[in-house]
This record gives structure tokens, C-alpha cells and sequence, in this order.
């Protein structure tokens, strides 16, 4: 019988490529995919450092596999991911006694060689010497998540990533034109960027940029040679850094391809919050910034991530923020409460000293004012027009995302997935733009 593997995912986009990644590296050992954790001889953990609740998780998870291990004396556990790339001591590894393999990310090439150090019935198999150059097993034929970048150099006061991934790391242009190249010959509709801070890449052979490449910018630059690949037809990117949005980004989300859509992280809406988180822009910056995207592009949808209680955060801070949320008008926001990461300087310098009741009264706040905002921005949808790239469909209902990421909703009699289709928006609502096929 073949041995199986089971990967689960936590985190961010960045997180489920790199277990595309992890999952392209098993299937070349000749493990096939399992259905559930009990059904594998091998699982895999690909964790998240952003909050505890998601460490919390993976302490959790682990428990629950202690009598799996019990069961099947041959299974192997493993964890990887932005927990093991911080735990430099290997102290949360002490907390779990039943991992037989920990890894960070980087350390993918290997885990051939680790496995068959524990089963030498897997047979080894060279792989290429960096991760980044492993092709991930796209779980569709029409969407890709294409890695730029990877670690972190803007060390933000709460933030994990710079400890857990390290340093910022660039690939090569001729490397990512040539995976979006080979993605778009098989099909593929749409590609998303991934980095932690995306428009600041820099290429690391800017000899490959084409000579007409009007760019100086590397990442407007990247951005117009993807818009020449024949067969995609759509391109996003994630995440963005407000200190990156200069003139050349944003001329280049002007270009054919561009999704109509911008996630732009703000943070907080204070000038001295934002200083003791270490982003270094104040709010009437982003603002400014909102204002050219929008003279680009009048009708992009603008997304942000907000942290509300971060040390010394005031009722007064807490308000400008609402008043910037009002001011910029999300289409949507991703708002968490803060919590303490051992090791980031917010951790060090800062006592947590916003209880976490106020931290969810103001939580909430934001919820209600985003859920307001968002279905006054959707009511503007009524009779218009949009292209929808269709992710399922089922039972006579199609899904997808327009290119604005609203999920969008019309009923076929033909099953639509992986296929742009054209929808008039008949009935708004807060989370789902319901609509009719022209």
C-alpha cells in the first residue's frame, strides 16, 4: 500500500504556497495526497506565528494526534512553517513530544533526506537546493499564487514575520515570468503575487526586464512584463507596503491586467500609534496615497488590515482610526485584536495594557462600521456590469470573485468553474453580489 500524506495549513497565502510547495515535494517521493489526518503516514503541520490563538491551535491539533501515533507506530509528524522559524531556541518544540521532524521552511530541500532518515523505505530524491525553486502543485488549473519574495526587512513592533522568515529575499525575474510562462500555457486565468511587502522588490537580474519595459521601478517593472504573458487574464498581489505605493506602482495598476482591487494594510489611524508600531507613514500619508490610487483607477476596491489595542492605544487613538476608516471608505477590512509575539520589539518595549475587553468593544466598532460601509460601497453594484472568474459551482449556483474580490453569485445551468463570465448585479447585499449571467 502507498504511503499518504496530510498537510494542514495554517495562515496567510504566503502559507499555502509554500504547502503547494511541500506538497509537490511528497508527490515526487511517490506519496500520494491522504483525504484525512487518521488515513496518513505522514503529516505535515505549516504553521502561523501572527497570533497566539494560531499557535494555540497547532498545541492543540498535536494533542489530538498523540493516539494516531499509538495506532500507527510507522506515522511520522512533522511541523513547519513560522512557529519553527522563530523558535531559534527550540522551545516550543519541547512542547510537543510526539514531532518526529521540525523544519523551517527554508530547510524544504532536505525533507527528502529526513524522511528517509526515519523511514528508509521512501527513497531520497535531489530536489532543487532552493525552496523557492520548487514547483507547488497548484490545487487549480486556472488560479496561482506565484511567490516574488520572501522574509521580511521592515521590522514592524508586532509583527513575527522578520524573525520567522529572516530577511528579505528577491527572486530572480527570468524565474518568475518563466513559472507564470508555464502556468498560463496550461490555462491559467489569474495569478497572485505574493511577498511580504510585494511593491518592494527588487530584481535581482533587472537585466531581464525587456528593453521596451518603460519601468524603472523592478516592481511596476515586473508587473508590465506579466501583462505581455499571453493567456492570463488577471493579476493581483498582496501584501503591500504604504512606503512602496510611489507614482510607478500606481501608474502601473493602470495596466490591462490589473484586478480592480487594492489590499493596502493602514494599521492604526493615529500618527503615535503608528510610530510605536515602527510604520513609518502617518495616516495623512495613506490617505494621500488612497487619493492617487483612486485618480488611477476611480472605482478600485481598497481593502486594509487595522490592529486595534496595541500598547498605549487611547480611546482618542482608537477614534482616529474610525475617522480614517470613514475618510478612506473600505470596501473591507481585515481588523484583529493585538496580542503579544514573544521576541518582536512591541513585546520587549511595550506592556500589553489595553485589556482585552476593550480591545473587543473596539473590535466590534470596527466590525459594525465595516459592515455598514461595505454594503453602501455593494449597493453601488445595483444593474452594473462585472467579470467574474468562477471558482465552483453547484447544484445549478455559480460562485466567484469579480475583479474587484467581491464575491459574486449567479445561478447556470452549466457548471462555469475556471471560466470568466460576464454578471449584472441584481441584489446586493453585505457580503455576496447576487446576479444574473449575460
Amino acid at each position: 500500500m502507498a504511503n499518504k500524506f496530510h498537510i494542514i495549513t495554517y495562515g496567510c497565502q504566503m502559507n499555502k504556497s509554500d504547502s503547494e510547495r511541500i506538497e509537490s515535494v511528497l508527490e515526487g517521493l511517490g506519496l500520494s495526497n491522504a483525504s484525512s489526518a487518521e488515513e496518513a503516514d505522514l503529516i505535515i503541520l505549516n504553521t502561523c506565528s501572527v497570533r497566539q490563538s494560531a499557535e494555540d491551535r497547532v498545541y492543540g491539533r498535536l494533542k489530538n494526534f498523540h493516539s494516531l501515533k499509538k495506532q500507527n507506530p510507522k506515522l511520522i509528524i512533522a511541523v513547519t512553517g513560522c512557529m519553527v522559524g522563530r523558535d531559534k531556541k527550540k522551545k516550543f518544540l519541547k512542547k510537543m513530544p510526539d514531532v518526529d521532524l521540525y523544519f523551517t521552511i527554508d530547510e524544504l530541500p532536505r525533507l527528502p533526506q529526513m524522511i528517509h532518515s526515519l523511514r528508509p523505505d521512501i527513497a531520497e530524491k535531489k530536489i532543487a537546493c532552493d525552496y523557492l525553486q520548487i514547483r507547488p502543485h497548484y490545487h487549480n488549473g486556472f488560479q496561482a499564487f506565484v511567490t516574488i519574495e520572501t522574509g521580511c526587512d521592515k521590522y514592524c513592533a508586532y509583527c513575527v514575520v522578520p524573525y520567522a522568515r529572516g530577511p528579505v529575499r528577491h527572486r530572480p525575474v527570468a524565474d518568475i515570468v518563466a513559472e507564470i510562462t508555464e502556468l498560463a500555457a496550461k490555462g491559467c486565468l489569474e495569478i497572485t503575487l505574493l511577498g511580504q511587502t510585494v511593491n518592494n522588490f527588487k530584481a535581482v537580474d533587472p537585466e531581464n526586464f525587456c528593453a521596451e519595459n518603460p519601468f524603472q521601478d523592478n516592481f511596476a517593472a515586473l508587473l508590465w512584463e506579466i501583462n505581455q504573458i499571453s493567456g492570463i487574464e488577471r493579476l493581483h498581489w498582496t501584501a503591500a507596503h504604504p512606503n512602496h505605493m510611489n507614482d510607478e506602482v500606481i501608474a502601473a495598476m493602470r495596466l490591462p491586467k490589473q484586478v480592480n482591487y487594492l489590499h493596502l494594510a493602514v494599521q492604526s489611524g493615529s500618527n503615535t500609534v503608528l510610530k510605536r508600531m515602527n510604520r513609518p507613514y502617518e495616516a495623512e500619508d495613506y490617505i494621500k496615497t488612497i487619493k492617487k490610487v483612486r485618480e488611477a483607477r476611480p472605482d478600485i476596491a481598497v481593502a486594509t488590515d487595522i490592529i486595534v489595542g496595541f500598547p498605549g492605544e487611547t480611546s482618542k487613538d482608537f477614534k482616529k482610526t474610525a475617522e480614517l476608516y470613514k475618510r478612506v471608505g473600505f470596501d473591507i477590512s481585515y481588523t484583529a485584536m493585538y496580542s503579544p509575539r514573544s521576541g518582536t520589539a512591541a513585546a520587549r518595549l511595550y506592556g500589553d495594557d489595553v485589556s482585552r475587553e476593550e480591545k473587543k468593544k473596539r473590535w466590534q466598532k470596527l466590525e459594525k462600521l465595516m459592515e455598514k460601509t461595505t454594503l453602501a460601497k455593494n449597493k453601488n453594484y445595483q444593474g452594473r456590469e462585472v467579470s467574474v472568474l468562477v471558482e465552483f459551482c453547484n447544484e445549478g449556483v455559480c460562485q466567484g470573485r469579480s475583479s474587484e474580490m467581491k464575491l459574486v453569485e449567479f445561478p447556470s445551468t452549466e457548471d462555469l468553474t475556471g471560466t470568466i463570465q460576464r454578471v449584472i448585479i441584481e441584489s446586493p447585499k453585505t457580503w455576496i453580489l447576487y446576479g444574473r449571467k449575460i
